[in-house]
């Protein structure tokens, strides 16, 4: 009878893993993101309209395939101009099981340059995202394509990264392939109250040439005053608003947090900068898109949060075979209550400076974000 149990053990342990694939194939993880806000008063380049509205509310689906593939799927409903549109954000295969730490996306996906765009937007720690990104990524670049990564083996975390997309969402063209990115991404520990992030990441856009080209280029307009209400609305779903074929961008992250216990209190300073050259066949050397922030968020307790982020874009709106500049300086103040890690209600100041774009001004904004199912770990 002893060998029988025994025997009996090893047969339910061997086809245990096998059970948890199946119970995870017919039961994914569901995640609903409710965004809501009210916002005070039209601003430039924003992707939120004046009045209430529903901002990047999310219906998820994940679960692993099998021992090799995850999968998972975003998703994506907002409101815009009294109409509700519905997106696919996400719907990518990932391997969980090659050598060499080596791993491999397809389908559709948040590509990875920069440090904010690969983050869903309800992990952010204000409203919308930096000017910057607004204006050069449509808040949040995603498209088909497939990816790899490489974790190297070092004493440190040390990724390297390379992407190709169709490239149709960030600007329209002819190319089959018409987005390649590379990056890298740096990280560590300094003591154990604090760690860093840094990263480096480069994006060609093939598109600008290949068809289509920038958004930004509406043809000459004849009457040189402000066109700056031409792009508020431009790309809100996805699509940026001024493209290039080249965007660089650089960022870094410092975190503080008393022996590691981000529940209770911490200090997140970070910043990225972002440049695009290569406009288009008109554009010179001194033609170019260029932005960047610096962001500080400090968690005073386990429930609260302050923060401020200043960033400023600028740009070339293309009008024919010339340009006109515009700029935009951004000033964000906010107050966050998470009651728990699903809920957030934040109030947030914004205050503008701004050339060239008709709509900027102050304005208020109060938003929630709740979710519940399936709520995996936010990145660093």
């Amino acid at each position: 009878m002893k060998l029988l149990n025994t025997q009996a053990g090893a047969l339910a342990l061997a086809i245990l893993p096998f059970t948890a694939i199946q119970a995870n194939e017919m039961n994914p993880d569901v995640s609903v993101v409710l965004d809501g806000y009210y916002k005070q008063n039209h601003t430039a380049l924003s992707h939120r309209d004046e009045g209430f509205g529903l901002g990047h509310t999310e219906l998820s689906l994940s679960s692993p395939i099998d021992d090799l593939f995850e999968g998972r799927l975003t998703a994506v409903l907002e409101d815009h101009e009294g109409e509700t549109e519905l997106g696919l954000e996400e719907a990518f295969l990932q391997t969980t099981g090659m050598p060499y730490n080596l791993s491999v996306r397809g389908g559709r996906f948040l590509s990875q340059v920069g440090y904010l765009n690969s983050r869903h937007l309800h992990e952010d720690d204000f409203v919308e995202r930096p000017a910057a990104y607004r204006a050069l990524l449509g808040s949040h670049y995603f498209d088909d394509g497939l990816r790899v990564n490489l974790l190297l083996p070092t004493p440190f975390y040390w990724q390297i990264g390379a992407e190709a997309f169709d490239g149709n969402q960030l600007s329209e063209g002819e190319e089959d392939i018409g987005v390649y990115t590379v990056n890298t991404r740096l990280g560590g520990d300094l003591t154990p109250s604090q760690s860093w992030q840094a990263g480096l990441s480069y994006l060609n856009n093939r598109q600008v040439h290949g068809g289509h080209g920038d958004h930004g280029d509406h043809g000459d307009h004849g009457d040189h005053g402000d066109h700056g209400d031409d792009h508020d609305h431009g790309g809100h779903s996805h699509g940026a608003q001024y493209t290039g074929e080249n965007l660089y961008m650089a960022d870094l992250v410092w975190k503080w947090a008393p022996g590691g216990n981000n529940r209770q209190q911490q200090l997140t300073l970070s910043g990225e900068y972002l440049y695009v050259d290569d406009l288009n066949e008109h554009a010179t050397s001194d033609d170019v898109h260029e932005g960047w922030y610096a962001s500080a968020v400090y968690q005073f307790a386990p429930q609260w949060s302050a923060g401020a982020r200043y960033g400023q874009v600028e740009l070339r709106e293309a009008h024919g075979d010339h340009f006109h500049d515009q700029e935009l300086k951004e000033t964000d103040v906010m107050l966050a209550w998470s009651h728990s890690h699903f809920s957030t209600v934040r109030l947030q100041y914004t205050h503008q400076e701004a050339h060239g774009f008709e709509k900027a001004d102050n304005t208020v904004m109060l938003q929630y974000v709740m979710s519940f199912g399936a709520h995996g770990a936010h990145g660093f």
